[in-house]
């Protein structure tokens, strides 16, 4: 597995008005104001958030069929896939390493 986009995914995720982008974003797409305003970010500071989430692959602008002008910010899936996945490899991890340890807890347990 490629660290690189996983590292860029988790130090985007790292910021809670960023992981607050991404719950509001869950829900549909969102002009950047619309963005600000729910999370009481200034413009400028919602931008700054909005690049970070651009460059990781997290979020994706795009404009609307009627006016070229508004840009809409929405998730991308595949960057939340790639940490889903890392994710459930450490998860098996710690599972098999729990699981090794119950068995040898058992094994060596003497009797009362």
């Amino acid at each position: 597995m490629k660290t690189q986009p996983l590292d860029a995914t988790l130090g985007a995720l790292a910021d809670p008005a960023r992981r607050g982008v991404v719950e509001l974003l869950r829900k549909k797409p969102r002009r950047a104001g619309e963005l600000a305003h729910a999370l009481s970010l200034s413009a400028p500071n919602m931008s700054r958030h909005l690049r970070i989430l651009r460059r990781s692959g997290l979020v994706e602008e795009g404009g609307i069929d009627d006016d070229a002008r508004v840009r809409v910010y929405r998730l991308r899936a595949e960057p939340f896939r790639a940490l889903r996945d890392w994710l459930t490899e450490v998860e098996a991890f710690w599972g098999a390493e729990l699981a090794s340890f119950k068995a040898h807890a058992e094994k060596t347990r003497k009797p009362r």
